[in-house]
């Protein structure tokens, strides 16, 4: 994938629906969303389950695709790719960190985050040299060689945010990324995420139901019934 106009939104929809089924058992979980999301934001998207706050993180991250619409990612319009230019964008160009962290539970911390790499074709002492980093960033150097069953929840989410950097991707999308942890280290990632977004200008899009967490993004979207019911600067995150 090339990319677009340097000075285009990172993200646009336009006219986004989703339509899951056929006939009277169709369900509509996106009903035309419009949204534009420039580099470096950090965007909490809220609302209650059912409401198509993770259909729209499916559809951005590439995991799902409109019923119909536009996508546009970098001013390339994501609907015209093949399945393999999809995959190459989601490979270079996006990150992900889930609520359940997702690490292969047999292979060591340094492992789990040289993954993308290896999909990538990456050389191994290249690879080793990456992963290190990423792990130091989030604070896990010198535990490169533990596994997840060895490790804790919050160095966990810590080893799979460092998988989803290790690329530096345009964009991290994070589903729930506190869902599993406790109050304490839910802030401490929230924290790291947030000197993410300020010192290296990764830009976020995080879907959660805790509005402590969302207070960590500097806008944050509410969707209600497949649409967007609110969308505006979170003013304790921009001050």
């Amino acid at each position: 994938m090339e990319r677009g106009d340097s000075h285009a939104a990172l993200i646009e929809l336009r006219a986004v629906t989703k339509v899951y089924g056929q006939g009277i058992a169709a369900m509509q979980a996106l009903r035309g969303i419009d949204l534009n999301i420039d580099r470096g934001e950090f965007v909490a998207v809220m609302g209650p389950s059912g409401s198509g706050k993770s259909t729209c993180l499916n559809i951005l991250g590439c995991l799902d695709t409109p019923t119909s619409g536009s996508y546009r990612f970098e001013n390339v319009e994501v609907m015209d790719l093949s399945n393999t230019q999809r995959a190459r964008l989601r490979r270079h160009y996006l990150g992900f960190v889930f609520q359940g962290f997702n690490l292969l539970t047999r292979t060591s911390a340094l492992e789990n985050v040289e993954l993308p790499l290896i999909y990538r074709g990456m050389p191994a002492k290249q690879r080793h040299e990456l992963a290190q980093n990423a792990l130091a960033a989030v604070g896990l150097q010198g535990w490169e060689s533990h596994t997840p069953g060895e490790l804790s929840g919050g160095q966990q989410q810590r080893v799979a945010i460092a998988r989803a950097i290790v690329t530096e991707p345009a964009v991290l999308f994070a589903d729930e990324p506190t869902g599993n942890l406790d109050s304490a280290r839910s802030h401490e990632i929230m924290e790291l995420l947030t000197t993410f977004n300020r010192e290296r200008g990764l830009t976020i899009v995080m879907v959660t139901h805790e509005l402590d967490i969302a207070a960590y993004a500097k806008r944050v979207i509410h969707f209600t019934d497949g649409a967007i019911h609110s969308d505006q600067l979170n003013g304790k995150a921009a001050g």
